[in-house]
Parts: C-alpha cells; sequence; structure tokens
C-alpha cells in the first residue's frame, strides 16, 4: 500500500512538471534570423476572429486551402449561418462544405513554384509569432520573381497579397562587420522606407493581421480555450490529489516504526 501511494504521489508531481513545463514552450526564430513581434492574443474576442476571417477568406482562400475547416464552424465565433452564407462564402459552396479552393496542386506549383500550403495548422505548425512577423515583414524586391521578399520568410514564393492594405515598402540594410571576423561583411536590417501609402494606417494594419493570426490560431484548433480551461481543472486536480496522497500516506504510516 504504502508503495502504491508513493507511486501515485510521484506520477502526479510529475504529471504536474511536464505539464508546467510544457506550457512554457515557445518558438521566437525565424528563417531569416529576424526578431519575432510577440502576436497579440484575441483568441477570446469573437469580433476580432470574425475580423480575422472575413481577411482570410478575402486574402488567403484563393490560393490557400483549409481543408480541416468547414464554414459551418464558424458558428464557434458568433457567426450565423446565413451571415457566414452572406459575408464568408465567396464562391458556390454550401455552409457545410469545407474550405477548399479551386486551384489544383500541379497548378499552385507552376504558378508559384511551389504548391501553396494548407492553412488548416499553420498557426501551430509555424507559431503566432512567426505569422505575425510574416504578414508585416514583406518588402519590394525587384530581382525576385515576384517582385517581393519577407525578412522573416527570405526568397518567398508568395507574393505581398496584402500590399494595397499595408503599402510598398523597401527594406533599408546595413553592411557591417563581423565583429568575431572582420573579413566578413554581413547585411543587417536597419529599417523600412514607405514607398507608397496603404488603405490602412499602420496601426491599423497591424491590428488587422494580429485579427488574421488570431483567426488562423484559433481555426487550427477552434476548441483551444476549452482544452486550456480543462487543464487547469486537471491540474488543481492533481495537486488536490497529490496533498490528499500524501496526508493519506502519513496517517496509515503514522504508528509504523
Amino acid at each position: 500500500m504504502k508503495r502504491i501511494l508513493q507511486t501515485l504521489t510521484g506520477v502526479c508531481h510529475a504529471t504536474f512538471l511536464v505539464a508546467v513545463l510544457g506550457f512554457g514552450v515557445v518558438a521566437n526564430a525565424s528563417e531569416g534570423g529576424v526578431p519575432l513581434d510577440k502576436a497579440p492574443d484575441r483568441l477570446s474576442s469573437n469580433a476580432s476572429l470574425q475580423n480575422g476571417a472575413k481577411i482570410f477568406v478575402n486574402y488567403c482562400l484563393n490560393c490557400h486551402a483549409a481543408t480541416s475547416m468547414r464554414y459551418n464552424r464558424l458558428r464557434d465565433i458568433g457567426l450565423t449561418d446565413q451571415q457566414i452564407k452572406d459575408n464568408l462564402i465567396l464562391t458556390d459552396a454550401k455552409v457545410g462544405d469545407l474550405m477548399t479552393i479551386a486551384m489544383t496542386p500541379k497548378e499552385g506549383k507552376a504558378w508559384f513554384g511551389k504548391t501553396p500550403p494548407d492553412l488548416s495548422v499553420e498557426a501551430r505548425a509555424r507559431g503566432t509569432d512567426w505569422l505575425y512577423t510574416y504578414f508585416r515583414t514583406f518588402y519590394k524586391d525587384d530581382t525576385s520573381q515576384t517582385g517581393w521578399d519577407n525578412l522573416v520568410y527570405p526568397n518567398v514564393g508568395m507574393p505581398h497579397i496584402l500590399w494595397q492594405l499595408q503599402g510598398e515598402r523597401a527594406a533599408k540594410f546595413e553592411e557591417r562587420k563581423d565583429p568575431h571576423d572582420e573579413s566578413k561583411v554581413e547585411k543587417v536590417f536597419v529599417g523600412f522606407e514607405q514607398l507608397t501609402p496603404g488603405s490602412m494606417k499602420p496601426q491599423e494594419y497591424d491590428d488587422n493581421m494580429a485579427d488574421l493570426v488570431s483567426f488562423m490560431s484559433w481555426m487550427a484548433e477552434p476548441v483551444q480555450l476549452e482544452r486550456k480551461r480543462l487543464g487547469v481543472v486537471v491540474l488543481i486536480f492533481l495537486a488536490f490529489f497529490t496533498l490528499l496522497a500524501w496526508r493519506l500516506n502519513k496517517a496509515y504510516w503514522k504508528d509504523v516504526h
């Protein structure tokens, strides 16, 4: 009996530790070596998720599918079937259909050099900070095939589909010697230069990108808020059970020498 209680106590402690450490894992790197900006968390705001959904279907769903998501799942962010049909379905799809696109993988590869990825779980694969920084760091590059490049994803094959909202920008770089090896020179990003204005002001554009990223995060796991709530409940239960098991063990063996 004593060994069983000790084992249960140890399992509870280990589970608690793994869970806590798991919640602390975050991504903070990018392919381009650029520090990632922290993405605002707006998962609890239906208004933000609805705006993000609008941006997603208008700008992303033309080339990128989201085949793990059905339109009618948008009810979970406060939309009715009629609102979904009138405002978010731009094709002849039905409310219960998956978010697919007409472009085939073969066509996508021919046009962009690589098949545009499905975005159903992109937020989980890349991380919200990565996406938030990515959408905000496109710049003009006449040497690239599309005329655009990105700080987070150098030599990106995707053009800046949101350029009309953000405007056209140029990236400014400086050549600096490597402090550890003066024979090496590296290009260091020092800022953006606004070439043409967009339809949105910079802060307004950032706010809309935060909404888009929040929607993509929600789409990747629509029940994540409920999962986190249940996770807290489970951790509280495990902590209580650990205390109960320890006290029971102490009481059971108090007269044993």
